[in-house]
């Protein structure tokens, strides 16, 4: 959000003033950058020297008056609100001048409006998901399913104080009450217990819109820090809850609170066409009763370009809610009597749009807030629980959630403290195991050899010689293997696998078809392209029998039979397999999930094959760019990433951008794989091409 500045000016301020000095208190709520005037001239050049600040002017009635024709068109000018009993006077001259928001009689509303005026970024704006009636599930958006799941998970932890140590450390200064950047972690801890989570929530720092960015990207690492808010808020608006409508007058009374915001223009056609279905504000986020004041928060947004101003206008019955809320009153950091207050993730259904003005983007949107009869979100939500394959509990299951969403440091940080804690061989195994996991993401691999073998070690003691368990730590240790290009160890470990699963499991467990997978990958690899396919085709049939048509799993398979037509140099039929793989991957996975990153490589490789050399540098620069944001720098897929693009320019003809990057995948491999990788020296040799023929085209030249 752009810089802003709340200036005051009124002949009778008073710094001494009890009064005078609560109103600054209250302004100080929703910004830092409060000034205050009692002289005309000196306020006016004030503003005129702003610079880069937007500008919210509160002014006595009479005072502006006659000052608002002398300063209403100063660019940086941006809002101006009357502050005055005499209201129906000054709304008479206050109506002709747009910038003028309205005439207040009391601070609290006046607040409101102010912070409801500020301009909002779209990256700011409370992040939301759709889901349209009838729509399939396994189409769903990813935000969706994973906010419910972080919200779920964090609600089964118990946070103490070191965690709200640990967030201050973090980020000084967001949780105190003298507004200092104080070293003092204890006084700040104690600041935060002296105060419920709902006054800081409502309070005019940074908290909320961290969360509501946090939640926007799945940022995990803020996520996790945040926990013990994101549980002490919903706890405390639960608690209030139950006291203001379970069993009260107020239980069986259906009412109407209005929220005004900003949508995307993308959000906002995805609206359009869910009506009928289900949205979700994926983030905790406030309501009014007073329709005037949310509408003037959604008119404010109507004025930025990149958004459409929404007046949300939300019908409840506290008799059949499904998600906890709470009218704030005196529980806030300011009074907002008329403040209602949502827990995270709830969800409504939008019955329907209203145009609100013909000559702006401004429309009013009718939901209502789900029955816990709701058969539709009831199938949705065991939907969610069963696909995410999280079985874990509490961190651990954090922990497995932060994998899925390619968040491996955070992660591994959680299971590392989990290992001090635990001396129960079962969890110590399953720790291991994930740690195991996260290393072979990072491209680690002798590394997650040896944490797979501890995992092994410990289920060998712990389970039957033919265990379900036993066959993944083989798995898992064959994959690795295959990954440092040992294929005949890694084989060796997936055949263990298979024996063990094929006397266990069904013909058709999925279990099985990620180890037919595998194995096909290998002889894939070793190139017996026959045999490869042969495992893929098995791989295929059991995953189109068990799982909905966009499971992730399924994108595997398509993008793994892509690449033996690929290697077969049948490119029409790869292509076919690869964007099938990458349709799913884009309707499932986070937007910078290392899976689409292998999507996107693997299109970018094919146009390559296929000469169509544009569109191979798209494909292949948008997997770099992932890789770069969620992968070590030094990992194999970046290496893999720079020497593909290196081609595409040898292939272009042009030998200086082709030399650049394969010298770069060559240095990355030589940090991540061994000397006798085969992709290392495939990349030697690709660098060594494009050397000579730089070099003779330096001496044509």
């Amino acid at each position: 959000m752009q810089d802003v500045v709340v200036i005051w000016l009124d002949n009778q301020i008073d710094d001494n003033n009890v009064d005078c000095q609560f109103t600054i208190a209250q302004l100080e709520h929703i910004t830092d950058n409060v000034t205050t005037f009692t002289d005309n001239d000196e306020c006016v050049e004030y503003i005129l020297n702003c610079n880069d600040h937007q500008v919210y002017l509160i002014v006595s009635g009479t005072l502006g008056q006659y000052l608002v024709c002398c300063i209403h068109d100063i660019p940086l000018l941006h809002s101006i609100f009357i502050f005055s009993q005499n209201k129906s006077y000054h709304e008479q001259w206050a109506k002709h001048w747009n910038k003028i928001k309205d005439v207040f009689t009391d601070i609290t509303s006046l607040c409101q409006a102010i912070q409801n005026t500020f301009p909002q970024d779209e990256p700011t704006i409370t992040p939301i998901s759709f889901v349209p009636s009838g729509k399939r599930l396994d189409l769903l958006n990813p935000s969706f399913m994973y906010t419910q799941l972080f919200k779920e998970i964090l609600l089964t932890i118990e946070f103490e104080d070191k965690h709200i140590e640990e967030f201050v450390k973090h980020y000084p200064g967001l949780i105190t009450l003298d507004g200092t950047h104080s070293n003092d972690v204890k006084q700040s801890v104690r600041d935060y217990r002296s105060k419920k989570p709902i006054w800081w929530y409502t309070r005019g720092n940074s908290l909320h819109s961290m969360l509501n960015d946090a939640l926007r990207i799945m940022d995990g690492d803020v996520l996790v820090r945040m926990g013990f808010f994101v549980t002490d808020l919903h706890r405390n608006i639960e608690q209030l809850h139950k006291e203001q409508f379970v069993n009260t007058p107020w239980s069986s009374l259906v009412f109407t609170v209005y929220r005004g915001q900003g949508l995307s223009h993308t959000d906002f056609e995805e609206l359009r066409n869910t009506i009928g279905g289900l949205m979700s504000f994926n983030s905790f986020f406030s309501t009014s009763t007073q329709r005037d004041v949310s509408f003037s928060y959604a008119k404010s947004n109507a004025e930025n370009p990149k958004l459409v101003g929404i007046l949300f206008t939300i019908q409840i019955d506290p008799a059949q809610s499904t998600t906890p809320f709470v009218s704030v009153g005196n529980h806030g950091s300011f009074l907002q009597e008329n403040e209602v207050l949502f827990s995270m993730h709830t969800v409504f259904r939008i019955h329907h749009i209203e145009v609100i003005s013909p000559d702006r983007p401004l429309y009013e949107v009718n939901i209502s807030l789900t029955l816990d009869s709701d058969e539709e979100l009831r199938t949705l939500t065991d939907h969610i629980r069963r696909e995410s394959h999280l079985d874990g509990k509490g961190w651990t299951r954090l922990g497995q959630l932060l994998i899925q969403l390619g968040q491996h440091d955070k992660a591994e940080e959680i299971y590392d403290t989990l290992l001090t804690q635990t001396s129960d061989d079962s969890d110590e195994g399953l720790i291991y195991h994930q740690i195991g996991h996260i290393r072979y993401r990072q491209g680690l691999f002798q590394e997650a050899i040896t944490f797979h073998a501890k995992s092994l070690v410990l289920s060998e003691k712990t389970f039957p010689a033919n265990h379900p368990n036993i066959a993944t730590s083989y798995n898992n240790i064959g994959l690795v293997y295959k990954s440092t290009g040992d294929y005949r160890k890694a084989l060796e470990y997936y055949e263990k696998t298979l024996s063990i699963q094929q006397q266990s499991l069904p013909a058709n467990h999925p279990d099985l078809a990620t180890s037919y997978n595998n194995t096909g990958s290998v002889y894939d690899n070793m190139g017996d392209y026959r045999k490869a396919l042969e495992y893929y085709e098995k791989t295929l049939s059991i995953r189109q029998q068990s799982l909905p048509a966009n499971h992730p799993d399924l994108a595997t398979s398509y993008n793994n039979t892509g690449s033996v037509y690929d290697n077969m140099g049948d490119y029409r039929k790869a292509l076919e397999y690869y964007e099938k793989s990458l349709s799913i991957r884009q309707q499932s996975l986070p937007a910078n999930h290392p899976s689409l990153a292998t999507s996107y490589s693997n299109i970018g490789s094919v146009y390559d094959n296929m000469d169509d050399y544009r569109k191979a540098l798209e494909y292949c620069e948008k997997a770099l760019s992932i890789r770069q944001q969620s992968l070590p720098a030094n990992h194999p897929s970046i290496a893999t990433s720079y020497n593909n693009i290196g081609l595409v320019y040898n292939n272009m003809g042009d030998y200086p951008k082709a030399h650049f990057y394969c010298e770069r995948a060559v240095q990355i491999a030589k940090c991540s794989m061994s000397a006798n990788h085969p992709h290392l020296s495939t990349f030697e040799r690709n660098l060594e091409c494009v050397e000579n023929k730089l070099q003779h085209s330096s001496f044509l030249a």
